[in-house]
């Protein structure tokens, strides 16, 4: 008479729950033995450049809101644009993977802009607040926000134009409010 194989723990997944986890677990083993492959979309070289622009850009922004002791100032303007430029790069870096990745993963990079655009906006919200009958920190939620749009602008490669809006922004941050009452 024989016996049962003994098991040494709990019934393990059935043939049809395992192949989820055997895609999962083939999909992130090839992207980790992967790691060291050539870049697919921007050089990693590339990649550090628009990396330092992103912080120079977001320093230039930052600093005339440092500089007024505003709630948000350099240093969170620079990581709000440095965060923004590396999850741009992030999703070019993913969409150019392509078919390396998979078949049913399509990754539109226009929508990691928009979630971008909507976190920093959402940051942004909150150095607004009302002090009796006056909104304070408008001015720095757009300087967050736009130093958001130029950490996108690096990521992107288009270093001219977040070089020509961030010598807008202070323009507008600097010379303008001299004009204003």
């Amino acid at each position: 008479m024989t016996q049962a194989p003994e098991t040494a723990g709990p019934p393990g997944p059935s043939d049809t729950d395992a192949a989820p986890l055997e895609t999962a677990a083939g999909w992130l083993g090839a992207a980790l033995s992967d790691a060291s492959s050539p870049h697919d979309a921007v050089a990693p070289d590339a990649a550090l450049i628009r990396l330092l622009a992103a912080v120079a850009f977001g320093a230039l922004i930052g600093l005339d809101r440092e500089r007024k002791e505003r709630p948000a100032g350099l240093r969170t303007h620079m990581l709000v644009s440095l965060a923004a430029a590396v999850f741009t790069i992030a999703a070019l870096e993913v969409s150019a993977a392509g078919d390396r990745l998979g078949p049913n993963l399509r990754v539109d990079p226009t929508r990691v802009v928009e979630a971008v655009t909507a976190g920093v906006a959402f940051i942004a919200a909150g150095t607004i607040f009302r002090a009796g009958d006056r909104v304070k920190g408008v001015t720095t939620g757009a300087a967050m926000w736009l130093a958001g749009a130029v950490g996108v602008s690096c990521g992107l490669g288009y270093i001219w134009l977040a070089a020509a809006v961030a010598a807008a922004a202070l323009l507008v941050l600097v010379v303008i409010r001299a004009f204003e009452a």
